[in-house]
């Protein structure tokens, strides 16, 4: 495996404002934890398609609905110990053009991640997803070019894993790992309630955790002491290089 660097860090890349806390929100505070500097790309505020509950209110702007939007991600972010930044590149339809596709390179060649988080490549509920999935891979080799931005330091190669989508069978999603988020649980689900335009999902979110929590035990074996109650799901794009396999 590549020798690390000094000062270990994560990527993330969210289609939406909330997309980070519910699918990978135990992974960043259990790295933030080990000293990892976490950092999130919220692409959209979900400001159209996922804020019904605050349409539903009345009397509400756009404007007004990505204020809220923001100030819950950003309270969310800071309790899993992250850093985050918002490219506010719309929702339904969120879209990206080539400058976009830049600014987010230079975010890897500024964080230089050990590892990325994003969406699955397919979903057909929400086009959103795979978009920012297509975005961040793109984005990522970039990033590795000797030629682009030439004098900085290129990217090297982190490992890049997809984050459970809502509705994994129909996203040909399986997981090949299986985190064990359960000594902050808490702080994720801290989290959870911070997305208040959303509350509909809190108990979804915690049922996935129980769930995964479970075969995360039953995969690391009876016989292990470790406890596990949280989990989540996640599936690697590229092979893992190393020489053990135990």
């Amino acid at each position: 495996m590549s020798e690390k660097r000094d000062t270990q860090s994560g990527l993330v890349v969210s289609a939406h404002s909330a997309d980070f806390v519910w699918r990978a929100g135990g992974a960043i505070a259990l790295h933030v934890q080990q000293g990892y500097q976490m950092h999130i790309v919220c692409l959209s505020y979900g400001e159209r398609g996922e804020s019904a509950k605050l349409w539903r209110k009345g009397n509400v702007t756009e404007a007004a609905v990505k204020e809220t939007r923001q100030q819950e991600a950003q309270h969310a972010a800071e309790l899993l110990g992250a850093t985050i930044e918002f490219f506010d590149l719309g929702d339904y339809p969120l879209r990206a053009d080539e400058k976009i596709l830049l600014r987010l390179a230079d975010v890897y060649r500024r964080v230089q991640p050990h590892f990325v988080l994003t969406h699955p490549m397919q979903d057909p509920y929400n086009y959103d997803h795979p978009l920012a999935f297509n975005l961040a891979m793109e984005a990522r080799i970039i990033a590795q070019a000797e030629g682009y931005r030439p004098g900085e330091k290129v990217l090297e190669a982190p490992p890049v894993y997809c984050f459970e989508p809502h509705q994994p069978e129909q996203c040909n999603w399986k997981p090949d790992v299986l985190l064990n988020i359960s000594e902050v649980w808490e702080r994720k689900y801290a989290a959870i309630q911070c997305m208040r335009g959303q509350e509909h999902l809190w108990e979804y979110y915690t049922r996935v955790a129980l769930q995964r929590g479970v075969q995360a035990k039953r995969n690391i074996g009876i016989t292990s002491h470790k406890a596990i109650s949280h989990a989540e799901g996640f599936q690697s794009i590229y092979p893992r290089v190393t020489e053990k396999l135990a």
